[in-house]
């Protein structure tokens, strides 16, 4: 007789299936539990701009998935259907064409690609960053009285400027626009390509160094949104991040009062020392911003002595400066200035090969250069290079690149 306290053998196993298919099952549901967390902003924006993408993606996906769809399920199909040990599959080595699978075949994907180009069409101008906003939301127009928010942005290494310059204020990773109100971005950057993105407000758009570019956008739910950099940008730009506070009129108003009221002024000497490289810069605040500054850090002459992009334009558009412009080599060197300055060091300015870096000397042979001759001559022996393109300035170490450069292995790689 079993004692009751026992419990049978079978019912032991039973219990460790039962067990091991609750383990398995929770592993699975884990990630799904994890992933509850995200916030789904790209699918769920709070901005008409963003959310005419989503949709955009939505459709794009689903016009799709009518080809990746069937496709997946007929592979399943024919695998199971004409499988080796099914005796009712038709075997036939002879087939070679049908007309009625060549109408389909051509037919459904071309009909596809025509709705997925008349949608790009459409979107592409629609949506254009460039192009100011036609609605605010769905069935409501932009009001014809309504006059944009500027907002101009600098991506600085790593942080973000705001400046408002109809309110003549800015900020340093904080921004904010009233709600339901078209906002007017210009973007640049002050060393290298970034680029400005708010996921619940719009798409991403690049912001360049002597360039400038647009975007138009509206929030339509007040709340603390994230923006970033989608660009890498260097050692500090894990951290370029800002908040976007979507506000209703009145808490705008308190939001340009205390900006105001808190802040010291951005001048042209508080701009060059804000642009120096730093990470994880705390909010700041800037009562007031003088003229012209963000036209300069877009000209890339916000230091004295440098000349502005548009200058350098013109000296195009009439054709060259002549022999006066011998004296605009240094003003229209921009890559120096961090190095300059002393907030960056000179870095891989030469070949890891050893060999020295490039400059006007010409191998001999080739025939002069006659732009380099206001440099005294291309060919003529010089005893060091001279600052050429991207080289290091002059009286900087000029030596080969370190030992571990240029060393190469000894052994073959392996693959």
């Amino acid at each position: 007789m079993r004692h009751a306290s026992h419990p049978p053998a079978d019912h032991g196993r039973r219990s460790g299936l039962t067990l091991g298919r609750t383990l398995r099952r929770a592993a699975l549901l884990l990630p799904a539990a994890l992933l509850s967390g995200c916030g789904m902003v790209v699918m769920d924006p709070s901005g008409d701009v963003a959310v005419q993408q989503r949709n955009l993606i939505i459709a794009s996906t689903a016009l799709m998935m009518l080809v990746i769809g069937p496709v997946i399920a007929l592979t399943f199909l024919f695998a199971w259907r004409y499988r080796a040990s099914n005796p009712k599959g038709t075997y036939d080595p002879d087939f070679h064409h049908s007309t009625q699978l060549e109408v389909v075949i051509w037919t459904v994907p071309l009909l596809i690609i025509i709705a997925l180009g008349a949608m790009t069409w459409i979107s592409t101008h629609t949506l254009d960053p460039f192009r100011p906003l036609g609605r605010i939301a769905p069935g409501r127009p932009v009001p014809a009285d309504a006059r944009p928010l500027e907002v101009q942005v600098v991506a600085l290494d790593w942080k973000w400027l705001f400046i408002y310059p109809e309110l003549g204020i800015a900020s340093v990773n904080e921004m904010a626009a009233p709600v339901n109100g078209p906002i007017s971005f210009r973007l640049t950057s002050s060393s290298v390509w970034n680029a400005f993105y708010v996921p619940a407000l719009a798409g991403m758009i690049y912001t360049m160094p002597g360039m400038e570019t647009r975007l138009q956008a509206v929030i339509n739910q007040e709340g603390d949104y994230w923006g970033l950099s989608g660009h890498y940008s260097g050692a500090g730009f894990s951290r370029m991040n800002f908040r976007f506070h979507g506000l209703g009129d009145d808490g705008f108003a308190r939001w340009v009062a205390r900006v105001r009221s808190g802040g010291e002024r951005l001048d042209r000497d508080a701009y060059l020392r804000l642009e120096q490289p730093s990470e994880a810069e705390p909010v700041r605040h800037y009562a007031s911003v003088e003229d012209g500054l963000f036209a300069a850090i877009v000209g890339l002459c916000v230091r004295p002595g440098r000349m502005c992009v548009d200058e350098m334009h013109h000296i195009d558009r009439i054709g060259g400066a002549g022999r006066e412009s011998v004296g605009n080599r240094e003003r229209l060197d921009y890559d120096n200035r961090r190095l300059e300055s002393g907030h960056e060091p000179a870095g891989a300015t030469f070949p890891a090969s050893g060999r020295p870096p490039q400059g006007s000397v010409q191998p001999e042979g080739m025939r002069p250069r006659d732009q380099g001759l206001s440099r005294g001559g291309v060919n003529q022996p010089r005893s060091e290079p001279d600052q050429g393109q991207g080289n290091a300035l002059p009286g900087a170490d000029r030596g080969s690149a370190p030992a571990q450069l240029n060393d190469r292995p000894t052994e073959r790689h392996q693959h």
